[in-house]
């Protein structure tokens, strides 16, 4: 498995890759995956990986600012996603770790994430790369119609 920049050539298995995780129904409150054009116009270019193998995307990880700020530039949103036939296979953490050096090397303190209760695994992967719990958010927002509440987890970098 190799760790790679994320580029256009990656595009639509990434998307259809999100698209399993938003089908799921515990990653997202979002109910489709974007366009390429939208996800990419969105996502911090520095910061997208992709994990593969012989050339086959396993999962990825994209960060956007959470703010136009200044004061918050060094403080991004992440996402990770595993296709669910590669799950188990610690493709996650190898995502998360390639993600927190590429951060910390441009600077940026803080990686944050919204994660639902629910999703175990996603939890504990977290944990396990250095997140933490920081709030929990009560019916923050509407899913398939019923009211969700998330967990807002963060990463430090000890090196900022």
């Amino acid at each position: 498995m190799v760790i790679e920049p994320m580029t256009e050539v990656h595009g639509r298995t990434v998307l259809a890759i999100y698209q399993a995780g938003i089908n799921e129904g515990d990653a997202t409150f979002e109910s489709e995956a974007p366009t390429w054009m939208e996800f990419t116009r969105a996502k911090l270019r520095d910061h997208r990986y992709v994990a593969t193998d012989a050339g086959t995307v396993l999962g990825w990880v994209a960060v956007s600012p959470v703010s136009g700020r200044r004061v918050y530039a060094g403080v991004v949103e992440h996402s990770v996603y595993v296709d669910p036939a590669a799950r188990g296979l610690g493709i996650g953490r190898r995502l998360l770790a390639a993600l927190v050096s590429s951060t910390e090397g441009a600077g940026i303190w803080t990686i944050q994430s919204s994660l639902f209760p629910e999703n175990a695994a996603s939890r504990a992967l977290h944990r396990s790369a250095g997140f933490r719990e920081v709030g929990w958010r009560e019916r923050i927002a509407k899913h398939d119609g019923r009211w969700r509440d998330t967990i807002l987890i963060e990463r430090r970098s000890p090196a900022i």
